[in-house]
């Protein structure tokens, strides 16, 4: 592999450990879709569109 595809599977991998995580606690996920909108990502499923207020400053 080179190394742009040796990245890809790391920044990958560590999403999915960070889905994992937030399953067993309960917790969500925080990611930047495609088009550019942040969205939480429940353990159960549940994607949930955030607005500006919700993003820290």
């Amino acid at each position: 592999m080179n190394r742009t595809q040796d990245l890809s599977k790391l920044i990958r991998l560590t999403g999915d450990r960070a889905k994992l995580d937030a399953k067993a606690n309960g917790t969500y996920i925080v990611y930047k879709t495609e088009a550019g909108q942040f969205v939480k990502e429940y353990s159960n499923g549940e994607i949930v569109k955030m607005n500006e207020q919700d993003l820290p400053q």
